[in-house]
């Protein structure tokens, strides 16, 4: 199917779901317009939606708790908190949506360590959570080797959203690839992997919209994990019209990886992964991404990421190798001997 028909898909679902299981074959018989695949999709999608993970069918929680404003993460005083059937033991990371902490299993029954993310305060408004209540459930519907699972989802005590994540150790796929010298035909062959993974999501109306490196890991086996599918997409809807545009940019992606319609803050489709996929690949053939942004300014970012025609893959790596970049010369000579 084709974005567009992938994104139609998505609000007819979305819409579906908010109708009585009675009055929805009406509802599609009104929305699909007689589109046989449009509508087999969708009740795929229904059908898949009635056999999720019972605490999927929870409520997130009611309303935000006071206080919740004054709690703040990543300080010592959550390590070792319980949540849900999870006990915090420290934190392992921080980026824009809040903090990450390495967890594991407080019943005893079996030792399990997952990532357990605690959502920003501030992003913890009602229409946050009855959106991320909807989005869950597609989240939960991935289900392929090379996609790190949402396994649970919850609240504090003071009514901050958490997700609970399969846990990934490993190394982004650029340092996997350079620290290994992997030639061209295995770092291509490691890049069809997170493509199928990219394409199973895209299937499934999960878009990335922030793939990049650091959010595509190789574990000590060489397994490919994609890490954090949609959680972008579940942030957006309570950022809009709230913050100016440079601060969304900077919150919902990365612009070195950024489509065109990102940076401009245009509709986002499955080609905005296909895009940041592309900056990937390049990067991962050259040693170098295909435009260098020297400015935070929006812009400056518009301009060069939609106006300037970067060099051919090739073209980047003979002019590293006339000494006119920074990256270290023994990786530029062994890339080089592989495009030639």
């Amino acid at each position: 199917m084709t974005p567009e028909e992938l994104g139609y898909v998505r609000k007819i679902y979305e819409g579906a779901v908010e109708q009585n299981p009675a009055e929805r074959a009406a509802y599609l018989d009104l929305h699909c317009r007689g589109d046989r695949e449009i509508r087999a999709e969708v009740e795929r999608f229904l059908t898949a939606r009635e056999h999720v993970p019972d605490w999927l069918g929870q409520p997130l929680l009611g309303s935000l708790r006071p206080g919740i404003e004054t709690l703040a993460l990543g300080l010592p005083g959550m390590d070792g908190r319980r949540l849900g059937g999870y006990t915090l033991i420290r934190e392992i990371g921080r980026g824009g949506m809040g903090s990450v902490y390495l967890a594991e299993r407080s019943d005893g029954a079996f030792k399990k360590q997952v990532a357990v993310k605690l959502v920003q305060p501030e992003r913890a408004g009602a229409a946050f959570i009855a959106r991320f209540q909807r989005e869950r459930e597609i989240l939960a519907s991935l289900d392929h080797p090379n996609i790190a699972r949402l396994i649970d989802a919850g609240a504090t005590e003071e009514g901050l959203p958490y997700l609970v994540m399969e846990l990934v150790e490993g190394q982004p796929i650029d340092r996997w690839c350079d620290e290994r010298r992997l030639d061209i035909s295995e770092r291509l062959e490691l890049l069809r992997t997170v493509c199928a993974a990219v394409r199973h999501a895209h299937q499934h109306l999960v878009v990335h919209r922030d793939l990049k490196p650091s959010n595509i890991l190789v574990t000590t086996d060489g397994t490919v994990k994609l890490l954090d599918f949609g959680i972008a997409k579940l942030l957006e809807d309570k950022q809009r019209g709230e913050l100016s545009a440079t601060q969304t940019l900077a919150q919902m992606m990365t612009p070195d990886y950024a489509s065109p319609e990102q940076v401009r803050g245009g509709p986002i489709t499955t080609l905005t992964d296909v895009y940041s996929l592309g900056v990937i690949c390049y990067e991962l053939l050259t040693g170098h991404r295909p435009y260098r942004l020297t400015s935070a300014a929006l812009h400056e970012m518009v301009r060069v990421i939609s106006e300037e025609e970067p060099l051919r893959p090739s073209a980047m790596v003979a002019t590293i190798a006339l000494g006119r970049s920074g990256r270290s010369e023994e990786h530029t000579s062994e890339l080089q001997s592989h495009h030639d």
